[in-house]
């Protein structure tokens, strides 16, 4: 049976088709648990489905290179050279997606080399580490920041007309990006902005729209899960 089950394997191996499956396994079932903690302690508004995917796939895919390579020195740098020639073009927004990309590419090391344990005891601890940051919003910051929006035309002075509704409503604001549209008759405004406590957002918004002449006027809420 044993025989049978080595049968196939390239001479100096020394996994066959048990240990195959077992990595194969073990890697897609830890991966998939990472996958389902990462959904959970997502916040903002770059979820994606196919980064999930990737996680899992990449996993498993680093845990069948790790049996390949084996201890063959030759066979791994063969490997590199081959993968080499892969180019990865498609930008990453999120730091914390590269985290689990590394998590994933972890976990499949240490399966891939026979350390099922560590990938077990390993993938509890990332999952709750990164769960219980998400949870208890550890390093996030506690002030309430906004981005405010505003089409103003260009004619207007909005550095003098926004001054006094600016400190009656606001306790902090920065001017954040400044970009001319239709051929230059209008101009949007990007401002960073905290209100004062009991300041109404929706008043606030009523009453800069007035100022700006009628233009339009955009408040987003939490800036640090925002792509500008």
């Amino acid at each position: 049976m044993d025989e049978f089950l080595r049968q196939g394997a390239p001479t100096g191996n020394t996994f066959g088709l048990v240990e195959v499956f077992v990595a194969l396994g073990l890697s897609f079932v830890l991966c998939l648990m990472l996958a389902y903690f990462y959904r959970q302690s997502h916040r903002g508004l770059s979820y994606s489905v196919s980064l999930v995917h990737a996680m899992v796939l990449l996993g498993v895919t680093v845990s069948v290179i790790m049996l390949i390579i084996g201890s063959n020195i030759a066979r791994a740098f063969t490997l590199v050279g081959a993968l080499s020639i892969i180019r990865f073009r498609n930008p990453v927004k999120d730091s914390r997606d590269v985290a689990f990309i590394f998590m994933a590419m972890a976990i499949g090391m240490a399966v891939g080399t026979g350390f099922y344990t560590t990938a077990v005891v390993y993938t509890f601890f990332a999952c709750g580490a990164a769960y219980g940051m998400a949870r208890f919003g550890i390093g996030s910051s506690t002030r309430k920041e906004q981005l405010l929006k505003v089409h103003v035309p260009a004619s207007l002075d909005y550095g003098k007309a926004f001054n006094e509704l600016f400190y009656r409503s606001l306790r902090e604001y920065s001017l954040l990006s400044v970009e001319t549209l239709r051929d230059g008759t209008l101009v949007e405004l990007m401002y960073s902005v905290e209100f004062k406590p009991g300041t109404s957002d929706s008043a606030f918004v009523d009453e800069l729209r007035k100022v700006s002449g009628g233009g339009q006027v955009a408040l987003l809420t939490g800036r640090e899960n925002i792509d500008v």
